[in-house]
């Protein structure tokens, strides 16, 4: 086994297999990892993992339950405030950048700024119609419970 600061480093980050490290001379140090690295759950067993009632992502129903044993609900607001509010911020920064700071991006050479903003603004219309459709599935999803 190697000890080298520089095999740690390299053996920390290929745990599972030994590493070849080029050396001084022309040699090579295999670096192996300190202790073996226990066998992943199987598939079916990662849905089994007793979280103690913290959420964790990918770890099936148990995580989705509080600690007395009632199931959380995912947080799913509406969306359609989020892109107007997206919208309105990129008309404010155009405004504001046309308005008081024309000269300064001239002189700068920054004139492309007030593009962006164009672009902010005009895509954040795509945007409202992607959250207005989501905004619609929602409800309906939540009328068929």
């Amino acid at each position: 086994m190697c000890r080298t600061a520089w095999c740690q480093i390299v053996g920390r980050a290929g745990k599972d297999f030994p590493v070849a490290v080029p050396a001084q001379g022309g040699r090579t140090l295999v670096c192996v990892p300190d202790e073996p690295r226990p066998a992943p759950p199987a598939s079916g067993d990662a849905a089994r993992v007793d979280t103690g009632g913290a959420a964790r992502p990918g770890l099936g129903d148990a995580a989705r339950r509080a600690p007395g044993g009632a199931p959380i609900e995912p947080l799913d607001p509406p969306m359609v405030p989020f892109a107007v509010a997206g919208i309105v911020v990129w008309a404010v920064v155009g405004l504001v950048l046309l308005i008081f700071f024309r000269d300064w991006l001239a002189a700068h050479d920054h004139e492309n700024w007030l593009w962006i903003c164009l672009s902010g603004f005009l895509s954040g219309f795509v945007g409202l119609a992607v959250m207005l459709r989501h905004d619609a599935n929602r409800r309906r999803r939540r009328a068929g419970r």
